[in-house]
């Protein structure tokens, strides 16, 4: 684990976690492994985290936060409600071409969620995030044409963004989500209403 000094324990903990848990995934990433990663002991792990459940959700929040920032840097500054829209296509291509440690392995909020059983607070926290996503776009969405459309195309986007986010995962680059951005300017540039709502 690379840049720790001067973290706390808290924060090593929790990068050693996100760093695992996207490499190997959460099942398979033992309590054991993290503080040997994070360098504390194990009791450090418990002194910080009530459990390997509240730490899975720091993790999924961390993991929001980190895409948030992708997406503050992307559309800082931006006027134009197509560029709005684009500026969230382009934070998933950020995310693809960060440099993790084993490569590109799709969105680490649905790898999480895929893992945790139906009704874990950690899945809901990854259905606020794509709730979230999908809402910046309506909001950009909502400037140009009208607010039925809008929300209409923000779903259209946001389940265009997953699948492509699935199968970049799957081939480990950022091919399709280039492709799936030219979609969706595909979509931009077609009229879909006549008014503004």
């Amino acid at each position: 684990m690379a840049h720790t000094k001067g973290l706390t324990a808290r924060d090593r903990l929790l990068r050693a976690a996100e760093e695992l848990f996207y490499a190997d995934g959460i099942v398979a990433t033992g309590i054991d492994r993290i503080t040997e990663r994070a360098g504390v002991a194990k009791q450090s792990l418990y002194n910080n985290f009530a459990s390997k459940a509240a730490l899975i959700e720091a993790y999924i929040e961390a993991r929001h936060a980190e895409w948030l920032g992708f997406h503050a840097q992307r559309a800082e500054g931006l006027g134009d409600p197509r560029a709005r829209v684009l500026a969230v296509v382009d934070a998933y291509r950020d995310h693809a071409n960060f440099a993790y440690e084993r490569g590109f392995r799709g969105c680490g909020l649905l790898n999480a969620a895929a893992e945790l059983l139906p009704g874990d607070p950690g899945r809901a926290a990854v259905r606020r995030h794509k709730e979230e996503v999908e809402a910046i776009l309506r909001g950009a969405l909502a400037e140009l044409c009208a607010a039925e459309t809008a929300a209409r195309q923000a779903r259209q986007v946001a389940f265009l963004i997953e699948g492509a986010m699935v199968r970049a995962g799957l081939e480990g680059d950022d091919r399709c989500l280039r492709e799936m951005r030219e979609m969706v300017i595909d979509m931009l540039d077609t009229p879909s209403d006549a008014g503004r709502g």
